[in-house]
């Protein structure tokens, strides 16, 4: 039997929805631990190709740079002497590195700032958590895609501001949940392609350390240092697989909000989603119903119950991620060449951010891939006001010899009076002296099936799944 765990141990006890995901792994302390030491090693290796650094130390310093040669805790007690866990880590990996060469130790960290390093881990961790999340959505939309094709003409009731408004088609519904996955697919793509940079900016944004250290140990005598910079900051994104940015961005967090913007949007299109399956899934709707597995959903009180627990977890998350997006925006405002404060609070809220949206979309696909539509149950909400529902449809088929106005007054009172004595609106109709001898009298009861006043749904679905190309 295992000991108990350790009270810093965060297990995601209160984070149910990011629990166990591939996410959680990809930016727990372990992993961001190893991505600082990977900008470190990567650092070393590209100051060993320019000559700036002996490859006998690069090659120690990377052998040295693995977060299970190291203590978690120690490194964060640490930090809270300096303010974040770089300098910590960096006197750490000295003497690890020490231990395998004791000549290589002195290059550790050459011309580099705890920022440089920090947020170059930083965006590390954004990129492998991107690329798990992506993962995930691209499979939630490949279900969505089948399940819109599936229910194109399944007529179900379309609601507004709570109501039965008119119809619509699940397929439409589904589609639209699958418009927004891909929507936010498409604005983490943009985040991946050139939006993680390296941080290469030495203690005030000049670079100056870097440069400094290279023209002490070159022995070109055409040494420059603008090619030299070029030549450091292409070979550290190359090293990394990050971007190369234009400036240093220590005070310039434009990385940060761009990647919190888009996790925002992220969360709010799997929010929506779940949203309209709990909705959905209520006793008195019962129109869908959450994919089943033994024990999910159980109450602790009544045993009759199995709630929708998908849904809500996505919906939780998608209620906590725009709000530390907001304080992520918040932290562009950053004073001077380096803040003292505003780059400290970046750190949990992001990371809090990959975490649930990684849950969410995780727990997305296992909620999009097995949930269960009844059309069945569809068609008999549908019946519910027995044809109100397309009282839109008959104001316009008979305006043009009531007039509109006369028109929509005449349903106003027959849909009211529907409402009241629980009778079918085409029945009711019928008896209205205004349509005694009109053309859609004998139509009526054609004109109030809801699966007959769908629209365009079954177009939209169409162009939605197989978008027709864009004009040459």
């Amino acid at each position: 039997m295992s000991g108990p765990p350790s009270p810093c141990t965060d297990s995601g006890l209160l984070s149910p929805v990011r629990a166990g995901t591939p996410v959680e792994q990809a930016v727990g302390d372990q992993a961001w631990l190893q991505a600082m030491l990977d900008a470190e090693a990567a650092l070393a290796r590209v100051q060993s190709r320019l000559g700036t650094v002996p490859r006998e130390a690069a090659e120690a310093i990377s052998l040295a740079a693995r977060a299970e040669r190291f203590d978690l805790r120690a490194i964060a007690l640490a930090a809270r002497e300096t303010a974040n866990p770089v300098v910590g880590l960096v006197q750490a990996l000295s003497r690890e590195v020490a231990s395998i060469d004791p000549a290589a130790a002195e290059y550790v960290h050459r011309g580099s700032t705890s920022q440089d390093i920090l947020d170059t881990g930083m965006m590390l961790v954004a990129r492998r958590a991107l690329v798990h999340i992506r993962t995930d959505l691209a499979r939630a939309a490949r279900a969505l895609g089948t399940l819109a094709g599936t229910h194109r003409d399944t007529a179900m009731a379309g609601r507004t501001l709570a109501l039965q408004a008119v119809p619509t088609t699940f397929g439409l519904k589904a589609a639209g949940w699958r418009h927004l996955v891909l929507d936010a697919d498409r604005r983490l793509g943009r985040v991946l392609d050139g939006g993680l940079p390296v941080s290469l900016g030495g203690a005030a944004g000049t670079l100056a350390g870097y440069l400094e250290y290279a023209r002490l140990d070159t022995t070109a005598p055409e040494w420059e240092p603008g090619a030299w910079l070029d030549r450091l900051v292409d070979a550290f994104a190359a090293e990394t697989g990050l971007a190369r940015p234009v400036l240093p961005w220590h005070s310039l967090r434009t990385p940060v909000a761009d990647l919190a913007g888009a996790l925002s949007f992220t969360a709010g299109a799997l929010g929506k989603i779940a949203v309209d399956v709990q909705s959905l899934a209520r006793t008195e709707v019962a129109e869908v119903a959450e994919p089943g597995a033994a024990g999910r959903g159980s109450s602790s009180a009544m045993p009759h119950k199995r709630n929708p627990v998908l849904s809500t977890l996505i919906r939780s998350a998608a209620l906590q991620v725009p709000a530390l997006s907001a304080a992520l925006a918040q932290c562009l405002v950053s004073e001077d060449e380096r803040s003292a404060g505003a780059w400290h609070a970046e750190w949990q809220p992001l990371r809090e951010c990959l975490r649930l949206v990684g849950g969410a979309a995780h727990t997305a696909v296992e909620l999009v891939e097995g949930v269960r539509a009844d059309p069945g149950r569809m068609g008999e909400n549908l019946a519910l006001t027995g044809g109100q529902v397309v009282a839109e449809r008959l104001v316009a088929v008979l305006a043009p010899r009531l007039g509109k106005a006369a028109a929509r007054q005449l349903l106003t009172r027959v849909s009211a009076r529907a409402a009241r004595e629980g009778r079918p609106l085409d029945v009711l109709l019928a008896d209205e002296p205004e349509l005694v001898g009109h053309p859609a009298r004998a139509r009526l009861a054609a004109l109030c099936d809801p699966a007959a006043y769908t629209g365009a749904a079954a177009e939209l679905v169409d162009r939605a799944l197989d978008p027709p190309a864009p004009p040459a």
